[in-house]
């Protein structure tokens, strides 16, 4: 997707830091957090995130992130994809010799997504308040570059995702995350879960949150 001259987000803040989440976990990664969400989960940590902002042209969010001298870019939100020019701002950053991923819901489609982003999915558990939002059709688009990711705070959760896993291969697709909710779901028993069913799974936590706590801009 060409960048328009005057392409412009709404942008919240761009960072740098350590990634926390994902198979990137522990890289030096700027942030781009993109304003707005069409969801609302009872456990996001990103509410701030929802509306304000400002307006940047995609050249100077690019010029930004290339400020910090820092290979790796994560955009994420909010929502990112429920601006139009996410997409452009993507191709952008890969052609500026960055190595992107994209923190979406899963909510919106993905297709247009440029192939050299990685996309890494959240697929809404029932605990979320919106399963209903999952756009199931993403699931047929993803590749071993791409990975899903599973946010879980319950024992009926855990169900949830493994049954989703094995019910549309998800295992054999990409790398599938899973991780509890903060204060909700003990780690440790997650880990437990994950061992005794041996599943193909990679547990994870926020390391950012480990490190800095709630704060943001971490």
């Amino acid at each position: 997707m060409a960048e328009k001259p005057d392409a412009t987000l709404r942008v919240t803040e761009i960072f740098h830091s350590i990634q926390g989440e994902s198979s990137r976990v522990g890289l030096p990664t700027v942030f781009v957090r993109l304003t707005g969400c069409p969801l609302r989960c009872v456990w996001c940590d990103t509410e701030y995130a929802f509306s304000g902002g400002e307006s940047v042209a995609i050249a100077d969010v690019v010029q930004r992130v290339a400020a910090f001298d820092c290979a790796t870019v994560c955009v994420t939100g909010g929502e990112p994809l429920a601006q139009k020019n996410c997409l452009p701002l993507l191709v952008a950053l890969a052609d500026a010799g960055h190595s992107v991923s994209l923190e979406t819901s899963g909510a919106l489609d993905i297709g247009g997504v440029d192939p050299r982003v990685a996309r890494i999915v959240d697929l809404k558990a029932p605990g979320s308040g919106e399963m209903s939002k999952n756009r199931w059709e993403n699931l047929a688009l993803l590749t071993a570059g791409d990975e899903l990711k599973f946010v879980l705070a319950s024992p009926e959760d855990y169900d949830w995702a493994v049954s989703a896993c094995r019910q549309h291969r998800l295992f054999e697709r990409c790398p599938v995350l899973f991780a509890p909710v903060q204060g909700q779901l003990d780690p440790a028993q997650l880990a437990q879960w994950i061992m005794d069913d041996r599943l193909p799974v990679r547990f994870q936590l926020q390391l950012h949150k480990v490190l800095w706590g709630n704060v943001k801009g971490r």
